[in-house]
């Protein structure tokens, strides 16, 4: 969850460093803080809560100068966001530092120990023992070499860690270790780099090192970095990857924010992850790396996501199921990690589900299904994820980065790849002919087209959000496969909003929910020209009748629901019901901003939340 950043090399580091958190301030905003190897051969530091913007202003007045740093922005777990628990952490000498992202579960019994043998902790958090750690094990079996410290130290935890290290005694370095979070290094003629993702790299490299569990590396002021692995050693030929995309494109670019920028993204994100992707023998979706045969002997589906991309699973089992005629299960990584009970045949296929590729209840479900002997296919939007190394085969969603908290282009993108995949399966299976598929290939071409009227409309969402500004609560209505939607809408809105919001089926309302309706209560319904059109209508007039105000998703011109609500959210007529999910959530993401927004909120680093879950 949190945010690592670390340079050595022959500039000032204070620069980059703040700039990198910059970056890296999706993955967490409770605390910020950075330390540098002064001329002085000390360590110089400063550390806060509050955003990085905070940090930087502090540091202004700081002497930090130093060509080695180590830098950290914060989602709290073990200890309140304070000052005091802010990394980067000193041990007793003050002569290391580090900074932690991860959780020590054995945290408790290292306190206990390094308590006993003299040491003082100053915080709470988990992480500060691993600074002791290395204190013990440079003054002892390490004798001054911070690699060996390092290495030393990591074999007594218990948990998952991605470290970076420095010492005052080794001020041209920065040791970092991996274990279960993503830590990315990177060698260039100006110094050596080290982050948790790709992000604040981009400026400076096409080219970084994925460090794989149990392996350290040590970064040196002449670009040079050493990889090694448990036994100490040196790993020859390190995982790479290549950054695919510009700095840039982590960059506003003249939006007022990246939810708006990610929002007016998702059509060109569409485009890109279906060219191609159908020719003479029908689909393309040779990332499954299964044969026809494979694919057409499948007996079930299991997917497997956490928040937005849970929903992408619920669409996505409609699809399967309706397409390829195979039955699915969905599960929440956190639950189904505990489930005892899991049925799988010898002809079970694993799909996960995470835009970051990290999220690490899903990767535990991912391990838990190989063990098991299944097959498991990743839909991520991270190149060289974690998830896409583990996993049989992976199907890029190509949304570029994604650096609002709240998950707006990834998530119609990954309902697009799901809807690749269910018509992968269908053709594998016969259950779909080659006209057929090319038929529902052609209605997802045009969705980006779709999404660019739904986009220009935005200005009915504005209007619209009048109703929730003063509102306590607020309640999604929607049936069949736009219940789905109903989900992910209520879920956007409390996610940037802080407005409470809960999401039915809508024919469900009348068993509980309707209770809580009373005068001016906001109502949200997803009502389109579908099958199940007018039973949603009927629940849109149980809902007037109790004096909510309702606000209705419909198709272009129809009369029956604009009679009915305050205001309508108008989409384009579509052929396919089984899409629309995908283009009437864009309104709904628009509503959700334009609410949070009134509401006076930041509608990209919303409170208590962190981009990459990396913690389970």
């Amino acid at each position: 969850m949190c945010g690592i950043v670390g340079y050595t090399g022959r500039d000032q580091a204070v620069g980059y460093l703040i700039e990198g958190l910059r970056t890296l301030e999706y993955r967490g905003y409770d605390s910020a803080g950075v330390e540098v190897v002064g001329a002085d051969r000390a360590l110089h530091g400063v550390k806060c809560a509050g955003r990085v913007s905070a940090l930087a202003e502090r540091c202004e007045t700081a002497n930090l100068v130093g060509t080695a740093g180590i830098a950290h922005t914060r989602w709290a777990t073990h200890g309140a966001p304070t000052d005091r628990n802010s990394h980067p952490h000193r041990d007793c000498s003050g002569r290391i530092a580090i900074v932690h992202n991860g959780i020590i579960e054995n945290f408790r019994e290292l306190r206990g120990y390094l308590r006993k043998n003299g040491h003082e902790l100053a915080s709470e958090t988990d992480s500060e023992v691993v600074a002791h750690l290395i204190e013990e094990a440079w003054a002892g079996p390490a004798r001054g070499d911070l690699v060996a410290a390092v290495r030393n130290a990591v074999r007594r935890l218990e948990g998952s860690w991605a470290l970076a290290v420095v010492c005052a005694d080794a001020p041209d370095q920065i040791v970092c270790a991996r274990n279960g979070s993503p830590l990315v290094v990177a060698s260039t003629p100006d110094g050596a780099y080290a982050a948790s993702d790709v992000t604040p790299l981009a400026s400076v490299t096409s080219h970084v090192i994925q460090l794989e569990n149990g392996q350290v590396a040590r970064l040196e002021a002449s670009g040079r970095v050493s990889v090694f692995d448990e036994d100490g050693s040196a790993v020859e030929h390190p995982t790479t990857l290549d950054i695919d995309w510009d700095a840039s494109a982590a960059t506003l670019g003249g939006h007022p924010d990246f939810m708006a920028k990610e929002i007016a993204e998702q059509p060109e994100a569409i485009e890109r992850l279906l060219a191609g992707r159908l020719g003479e023998r029908g689909i393309h979706l040779d990332e499954l790396s299964m044969t026809s045969e494979d694919l057409a002997s499948i007996d079930l589906v299991y997917l497997i996501a956490c928040g937005t991309s849970y929903h992408v699973s619920l669409i996505a089992r409609t699809l399967i199921q309706t397409w390829a005629k195979v039955p699915v299960i969905c599960d929440y990584a956190s639950e189904f990690n505990y489930e005892q009970d899991v049925i799988v045949t010898p002809n079970t296929l694993c799909v996960i589900i995470t835009q970051s590729g990290e999220t690490a209840d899903t990767l535990t479900a991912a391990r838990r299904m190989k063990g098991m002997g299944c097959k498991v296919f990743a839909i991520t939007n991270v190149l060289g994820s974690t998830a896409s190394r583990e996993s049989d085969g992976t199907l890029y969603v190509q949304a570029g980065p994604e650096v609002c908290v709240a998950s707006t282009k990834a998530y119609t993108a990954q309902m697009v790849a799901s809807a690749l995949l269910a018509l992968r399966l269908a053709q594998a299976r016969g259950e779909m002919g080659g006209a057929e598929v090319e038929r529902h290939y052609n209605e997802l071409l045009a969705l980006p087209d779709l999404i660019r009227e739904v986009i220009a409309r935005g200005w009915q969402d504005k209007q619209a959000a009048a109703v929730f500004r003063r509102a306590r609560s607020a309640l999604f209505l929607g049936r069949g496969v736009n219940s789905t939607t109903a989900y992910e809408g209520a879920l956007k809105l409390k996610e940037i909003s802080y407005l409470h919001a809960e999401a039915y089926p809508a024919g469900e309302m009348k068993h509980g929910p309707i209770a809580l309706l009373e005068p001016g209560f906001p109502v949200v319904a997803i009502v389109p020209e579908d099958r199940v059109h007018d039973k949603t209508v009927s629940n849109i007039q149980e809902v007037i009748a109790r004096g909510a105000v309702c606000v209705a998703v419909a198709t272009d011109g129809d009369e029956a629901v604009a009679s009915l609500v305050e205001h309508v959210l108008w989409i384009p007529p579509m052929t396919d019901e089984l899409l629309v999910p995908i283009v009437a959530v864009v309104h709904l993401q628009m509503l959700a901003r334009y609410v949070a927004r009134a509401r006076g909120c930041d509608v990209d680093k919303p409170r208590n939340l962190a981009k990459s879950v990396t913690v389970e």
